[in-house]
């Protein structure tokens, strides 16, 4: 083992006298909460309104543009093909340079291309600013969840993990909430309204991470949360990786093993996101405001799926905990495609909350757990390339599938099928375990551990 690439946290000199409280510093509040809250609303702004705020505009904005299914999901597409381009470029750069930048500049870009959102004129002007605006949460998104290794240690990383997706159950609760009331005061105008609102917003919170976020615990004197013994000595900064490192995270076979898995995740989830609204509109009869309602369901207990979740992948295990949750998601979008009543809706809904933010913070903790803190960004920037592929591909497809059929049931069990697959893939993942330098994943891969 490379022992002096590794520094032993209980052989620092009085660190054992130390308290967590005497590491924090002023007032005993470790600074690695205030990145958690300021996590929690980079992710609400960059994945939830930036994403999620989509599935409520768009059937008011198919009206205003005149769009069919295809095209929707196109747009949709669009927007995900902008997230996958730029995934692995954001780890890279957070790896090189610090997150902290590289997610107020990606913030900025976010809310302005939303913004702009508001006043395309036509179809491809849509897609062009939601590809993007894709680009921007990629750049925001995947550098804040990579800080949950750097600033956690690994039996914290779950349950932290599992608190900043918890910033999209709020985006569900606040876009199912506002943008209903915005479009039917404003009927003609309100999808633009709305983007203008979300588009604000995700620039203010583009400023306040930049005043709060910072790249490493080290910069405020402080050790990671619960950090274990073996911390990575290269933790100090995010410059100097060595390329056979950064390699050797791209050609790891437990981290393509990851990322297929996530390449499911991605495509089912994203159905089931982007033509929620949709089809109850346009299947069921529903009104905006009731599919709205339902909608906000999803985010009421998103809000604390991530956590719960993340802090039982800590328990049993990241793998047994993604096996149960695509299950569950598997359970949700049958229930959805085969519903006959508001009822049946509202469990799919709720189970949809229960559990889909948490995959996102269970794959960012895998990534900690196989390559360590300084890397993690890297690993999560591409193993997230996958996830977007599968998400920038479904939304054509289940676009198609319910123009062929004029109906959205088809695309939804197709959701139900690729989740089940998920849930087995799962099931033959690594545990992972933080290895040596030159060494990235191979013994979470071989083990068995």
């Amino acid at each position: 083992m490379a022992t002096d690439s590794l520094t032993t946290e209980s052989n620092r000199p009085g660190d054992a006298h130390r308290s967590e409280t005497e590491k924090a510093g002023r007032g005993g509040l470790h600074y690695g909460y205030v990145i958690l809250v300021f996590g929690f609303l980079t992710v609400t702004g960059a994945l939830g309104f930036a994403r999620f705020g989509y599935a409520t505009i768009l059937p008011s904005m198919k009206e205003g543009l005149l769009l069919n299914n295809a095209q929707m999901g196109m747009i949709a597409t669009g927007n995900l093909i902008g997230y996958a381009a730029f995934a692995l470029v954001s780890g890279y750069l957070a790896t090189r340079f610090g997150p902290r930048m590289v997610i107020g500049c990606s913030m900025f870009v976010t809310g302005v291309t939303m913004f702009c959102t508001g006043m395309a004129g036509g179809f491809g002007q849509a897609v062009a600013l939601r590809f993007l605006t894709g680009l921007g949460s990629a750049g925001s998104n995947i550098p804040v969840m990579g800080l949950v290794s750097v600033w956690f240690g690994s039996k914290r990383r779950g349950m932290a993990a599992g608190i900043l997706v918890g910033g999209s159950g709020l985006a569900f609760l606040v876009t199912g909430s506002l943008v209903p009331r915005v479009i039917e005061a404003s009927p003609d105008t309100g999808w633009r309204l709305s983007w203008f609102v979300l588009g604000a917003v995700v620039v203010a919170l583009g400023l306040l991470s930049l005043i709060f976020l910072r790249n490493r615990p080290s910069d405020k004197g402080l050790n990671p949360i619960g950090a274990e013994a073996v911390t990575l000595s290269g933790s100090s900064g995010t410059s100097g990786i060595q390329a056979p490192s950064l390699h050797s995270v791209y050609t790891s076979p437990a981290l393509w093993h990851l990322g297929a898995v996530y390449l499911l995740y991605g495509f089912c989830y994203i159905i089931y996101c982007t033509f929620f609204s949709a089809a109850l509109v346009a299947d069921r009869g529903f009104s905006q405001a009731e599919a709205g309602a339902i909608w906000s369901s999803i985010g009421i207990v998103g809000i604390f799926s991530g956590i719960l979740w993340g802090t039982v992948s800590d328990y049993i295990g990241r793998k047994y905990a993604l096996a149960v949750v695509f299950a569950i998601h598997a359970v949700c979008y049958f229930l959805f495609a085969t519903a006959h009543s508001t009822g049946v809706l509202y469990v799919s809904a709720i189970l949809f909350g229960f559990s889909a933010f948490s995959i996102p913070g269970i794959v960012a903790a895998t990534c900690g757990d196989y390559v360590g803190p300084n890397l993690a960004p890297a690993a999560l920037g591409m193993v997230t390339l996958f996830f977007a592929v599968g998400q920038a591909s479904a939304p054509s497809v289940a676009g198609y599938l319910a123009d062929a059929t004029d109906s959205m049931t088809v695309s939804f069990l197709l959701a139900a099928a690729v989740a089940v697959l998920g849930s087995t893939g799962s099931l033959t993942l690594r545990q992972g375990v933080v290895p040596t330098d030159g060494g990235v994943c191979q013994k979470a891969y071989h083990s068995g551990s």
